[in-house]
């Protein structure tokens, strides 16, 4: 007896389900983790930047192995599971807690978003998703083979439209909030972690697919 394994369905390459469903949770994932701000070195910069990368790198991924077309649907695709979860965040928020349950104060405070927090979220994701998409593709007639290389130059510049969006929707005009400082430590940050991370992790998530590829198609 030989082992058998599922194909997926008629029309979608084992690669796209693939990224597809870990770029979803990575969609939801990242606005928890945003709540964190870490240190690195003298520099801040939101937790949430992590699993952003992420979303460039498997967007960036899409791009290579199955078009543009593929990659613009996937960042569409990502508003479904980011509403979703902010929207059944504020539900369970709004619930009633259990009688013995003492934790509503503390899950509140990081799981809660306000209506700014959340339109800076939707409107920076989506623009800086689109834009990163767009430049990979347009690099891809100077670049060649190296994938890592425009996967760099375009994470770089979305990741510093996403930043600016992000910070002057949310924080601009508040009380207690230095924008420009805010802006220069993000933006510093994550040029960084974004020429650190993505050519690596493009170049691996692209290798990934195609192996994905051979070996469930």
């Amino acid at each position: 007896m030989t082992d058998t394994v599922a194909s997926p369905p008629r029309g979608i390459s084992p690669s796209l389900l693939l990224f597809a469903v870990v770029y979803g949770g990575l969609v939801v994932v990242a606005g928890v983790l945003g709540v964190k701000i870490v240190a690195i070195g003298p520099l801040t910069v939101e937790a949430g930047i992590f699993a952003f990368l992420q979303l460039v790198v498997l967007s960036s991924a899409v791009n290579e192995l199955h078009g543009p077309a593929a990659a613009n649907r996937l960042v569409r695709f990502g508003f479904i599971p980011l509403i979703l979860s902010a929207l059944l965040i504020q539900i369970v928020i709004a619930l009633p807690a259990a009688s013995f349950w003492d934790k509503q104060e503390q899950y509140q405070l990081i799981l809660a978003q306000g209506s700014r927090l959340m339109a800076a979220g939707l409107i920076s994701y989506g623009i800086s998703q689109t834009l990163n998409v767009y430049i990979f593709d347009r690099l891809r007639s100077g670049t060649g083979k190296m994938v890592w290389l425009r996967g760099g130059i375009a994470a770089v510049i979305s990741q510093l439209v996403d930043t600016t969006l992000f910070i002057t929707i949310a924080f601009a005009g508040v009380e207690g909030y230095d924008l420009p400082q805010l802006l220069i430590g993000a933006l510093t940050a994550k040029i960084f972690l974004s020429i650190i991370m993505v050519p690596l992790f493009v170049q691996l998530a692209v290798a990934l697919g195609r192996w994905v590829d051979a070996r469930f198609q």
